[in-house]
Formats: C-alpha cells, sequence, structure tokens
C-alpha cells in the first residue's frame, strides 16, 4: 500500500496540516491489517490500488465554503498521490504543481475549469490520473468517515455521491465506475 521509501513532496506547506492525520492512518492501516478506520482497511486499499496502471496518480481536491456573506470557496485539501506498481511512491499538495497557467491554490475555484487545469499539469509533470475526486468538505467528510470498525463498501458509497451529483470523478479509470 505505502512504498518503503515514501516520498513527501512539499510537507513544509500549510496544505499539509489536511493530509498529515490521513497519511498516519494509511501508515497505521499499513502496519495493523486488522485494524479498520471509519469502514477502511488495508486491504479494501489494496485492491483499489492494484488494478491501476503500473504508474498513476490518484488527486483529492475538496473545497469547502470559507466566507458565508460572499461565498468564497477555497480549497481545503489537496492531495496527489503517485502510485508506482500498486504503492503509494509520493504524496504531494497542489502547492507543488508548478505551472504558469495554473492559478495558485488559494485561487482555485471547484469548477471543471481549474480541475481539467490540475490534471493536465499533474499528467505532464508526474504521471496519467488514474482517478480524481472533487468534492465540497460535507461530501469528503461522508465518504471518508462513514463508517465503523466494519469494512464498508466505500467504492459504491462512492459512486452514489457521483450519482447524486456531489462529486466529481475524473481520469483514466473513471469508466470503471
Amino acid at each position: 500500500m505505502l512504498a518503503e521509501e515514501l516520498q513527501i513532496i512539499d510537507g513544509d506547506t500549510s496544505s499539509w496540516q489536511a493530509i498529515r492525520p490521513l497519511l498516519m492512518i494509511a501508515a497505521r492501516l499499513e502496519q495493523d491489517t486488522s485494524f479498520v478506520w471509519h469502514g477502511w482497511n488495508k486491504a479494501q486499499i489494496t485492491a483499489l490500488l492494484s488494478p491501476l496502471p503500473m504508474h498513476c496518480t490518484l488527486i483529492a481536491g475538496v473545497w469547502s465554503v470559507s466566507d458565508e456573506q460572499q461565498l468564497q470557496e477555497q480549497v481545503v485539501l489537496s492531495c496527489i498521490c503517485e502510485i508506482v506498481c500498486g504503492e503509494v511512491q509520493s504524496v504531494r499538495t497542489f502547492e507543488a504543481l508548478i505551472d504558469e497557467t495554473l492559478p495558485p491554490v488559494a485561487n482555485l475555484e471547484p469548477g471543471f475549469e481549474h480541475a481539467s487545469a490540475i490534471l493536465r499539469v499533474v499528467k505532464a509533470t508526474i504521471a496519467p490520473v488514474a482517478w480524481a475526486i472533487f468534492t465540497d468538505k460535507a461530501t469528503w467528510d461522508e465518504w471518508l468517515y462513514t463508517g465503523d470498525t466494519r469494512v464498508e463498501d466505500k467504492g459504491e458509497l462512492l459512486a452514489s455521491l457521483a450519482r447524486q451529483g456531489r462529486c466529481v470523478l475524473l481520469g483514466d479509470q473513471t469508466h470503471h465506475f
């Protein structure tokens, strides 16, 4: 699931605050095959990663309304996982993406234009995008945290959320849904 020498690309950025706890959970899942965290376990994550292309990326972009009166949305979680042979080799945030056509993270909007720009830059600089999810914080939290100590079908839950229009799934592997 996690490579023996996992690379953290931009771990000193402010965006890492949202990723760090998830990475700690992933490390615990990696070490304890009986551990279940909100419906997730190592076998389920391994099953998600193993059929992916030999070298690809997984992307998550989560927005939240920061100013209720102006309805300003801002990125609250940005994560790009580079996958090699079914293992996470590197993790970085959108802040690590360097491209003059891509706006700064603070100016990214949850629309198709910026989502497709992120996919384009990731594909050009890291690897093809197998999966990308772009969503709001409430939907992300529902998908991530639904469940208890039993393994849940997170793939079906994500498909259901996508059918409801609560998230957008993009990438080369989305046809499997």
